[in-house]
């Protein structure tokens, strides 16, 4: 590789993190103003030409992509959620498949059935990175989050696989449906398995490494390993890429407290990158996307591609309130299970939460050459993602203000709950100090204990407030490290109750994570001392 392709590789991450920095700084939606840097860079002359390669998007820039949210995300939480979930991640996206393929047909005869249907499958996922981004940090209720999130995660397999069907179909002849279910249900339930054996062979690993950078490296690589292995089997490479990323992060309460303060860290800078090199590469792809329509006039294009971008936008808005509430009108066991009605807020924001990504300009690059309308196929992809990124992207900041959603009530429980499990768990920690002292192996300081009674009391009295090293002579152990070691047998302590508290659901696991941040610091400057 010379010198000047090195610097072309350079300049993309370089300029997209500088986009992402100045969007940050200024609190713009980072997704949309890359992705509109990267098209007026397009036709900047000397910028250079980088073309989306599907294969590289989905094997290296997918796989820790979905593991870091799904690593993100609540197991319990999804496991509630999975009704409202599955319907969209399967149903939504199959729906749209079918819809957006039969319109497109209607609307372009010339553009054979099954390449029609190819174009509703590619178009089909939705990215959820930008609507979770702006819903965490305008207060979107956590049910509507989940649901989001569990969307974004699991639509990509579903979508991917009707697109293969819908490819397969039109270059290789006709495709038995009940065939393709039956490869459909054997890839995800072969992906699961291989995602649950990767997990616990991880998660095995990483409860026994102590070294927090060898742990976190091997976390590195643990999507590659679920996504090429699941792939290499004919599995869904996706659904176990997603299985792995949500059981590790169940578990990552029982991994060491210096794996889990690097790992936030270490992968909130590689979504960044990532996502901050996937949107700008979406808008660099205009110019030769546009350079390649050649066949048909651009304002008949131009009126497919708005024509199609509503009918995707409508058929989202169409799906959600009936997906939502019929199943409970018609099905006592629904509302048993789910005796909240979802509130009308949530299934508004839900229905407009419709932007795309990567993933469909993925699949939209990786049709074969001499796929029929491939040109044209190409654009409308990239019209319709653009479309979404811009039009609900831009709106739905001013629509969760707009329906008035407010989780202080959320917040409030979480606060109560939290109070209620520090409590508990100071009273563990200090049941487990006088244990210690009991025992009468060391020479206890009266003083050192007083301190950290002390401490495990006012911290258990700051979760109220917020509701309203070394040894000594002859190996002697000094008050120092006395200190450092009886207050690490509490912590662990603590941890017990509140991975308890967690499993039991009496908190959830966003209260786990944050006490469990505030104990791994302590347990941090313990080892400083």
């Amino acid at each position: 590789m010379d010198t000047s392709t090195a610097l072309q590789l350079l300049l993309l991450p370089a300029g997209a993190l500088a986009v992402a920095g100045v969007a940050r700084w200024r609190g713009w939606s980072a997704p949309l103003l890359l992705v509109l840097a990267g098209l007026v860079a397009s036709y900047v002359p000397g910028v250079p030409s980088y073309r989306l390669d599907p294969h590289i998007v989905l094997s290296v820039f997918l796989p820790p992509m979905l593991y870091s949210a799904a690593l993100d995300s609540s197991y319990l939480r999804l496991r509630d959620a999975r009704r409202p979930v599955g319907l969209l991640a399967v149903g939504l996206v199959l729906f749209t498949t079918v819809a957006m393929g039969f319109a497109a047909h209607a609307l372009i005869p010339q553009l054979p059935l099954a390449a029609a249907f190819a174009l509703g499958a590619i178009v089909a996922p939705t990215d959820a990175v930008s609507a979770v981004a702006v819903g965490r940090k305008l207060g979107l209720p956590r049910r509507a989050l989940t649901v989001l999130v569990g969307e974004g995660l699991f639509n990509d397999a579903t979508a991917l696989t009707a697109y293969r069907v819908a490819v397969g179909a039109l270059l290789g002849g006709a495709v038995d449906l009940l065939d393709a279910s039956r490869q459909f249900v054997v890839a995800a339930g072969a992906g699961v398995a291989i995602g649950l054996a990767v997990a616990y062979v991880t998660g095995a690993v990483l409860r026994r490494l102590t070294d927090p950078l060898i742990a976190n490296g091997v976390s590195l690589l643990v999507p590659y390993a679920a996504y090429l292995g699941a792939e290499a089997a004919g599995a869904s490479g996706v659904i176990s890429v997603v299985i792995v990323g949500i059981y590790l992060g169940h578990e990552l309460s029982r991994t060491s407290y210096g794996t889990r303060l690097l790992s936030g860290a270490v992968w909130q800078v590689v979504d960044l990158v990532l996502e901050s090199i996937v949107f700008a590469l979406i808008g660099l792809q205009v110019r030769p996307v546009i350079g390649g329509l050649t066949a048909e006039p651009l304002g008949t294009v131009v009126t497919y591609a708005v024509v199609l971008f509503l009918l995707v936008v409508l058929l989202r808005i169409v799906w959600v309130p009936p997906a939502i509430y019929f199943p409970r009108m018609l099905s006592k066991r629904v509302r048993a299970r789910e005796p909240k009605t979802p509130p009308w807020q949530n299934v508004v924001l839900t229905s407009w939460a419709g932007m795309r990504g990567v993933v469909s300009l993925a699949a939209a690059f990786g049709l074969p050459e001499n796929f029929p309308k491939r040109d044209l196929l190409l654009f409308l992809t990239f019209a319709i993602v653009i479309g979404t990124l811009i039009v609900q992207g831009l709106s739905f900041p001013w629509l969760i203000r707009k329906v008035g959603v407010s989780t202080a009530r959320e917040r409030y429980a979480d606060d109560l709950a939290e109070a209620g499990a520090q409590q508990a768990a100071a009273a563990a920690a200090l049941a487990r100090l006088d244990e210690l002292t009991a025992e009468g192996v060391h020479e206890v300081h009266e003083e050192v204990v007083d301190q950290l009674r002390t401490r495990a009391e006012r911290r258990a009295m700051h979760a109220w407030e917020r509701l309203g090293g070394g040894t000594g002579p002859e190996g002697e152990e000094t008050p120092a490290s006395l200190y450092r070691r009886l207050r690490r047998e509490m912590l662990a302590a603590e941890r017990e109750v509140f991975v308890r508290l967690r499993d039991e659901r009496r908190i959830d696991d966003e209260v786990l994570h944050r006490v469990m941040q505030e104990l791994d610091f302590e347990e941090a400057t313990l080892e400083r001392g």
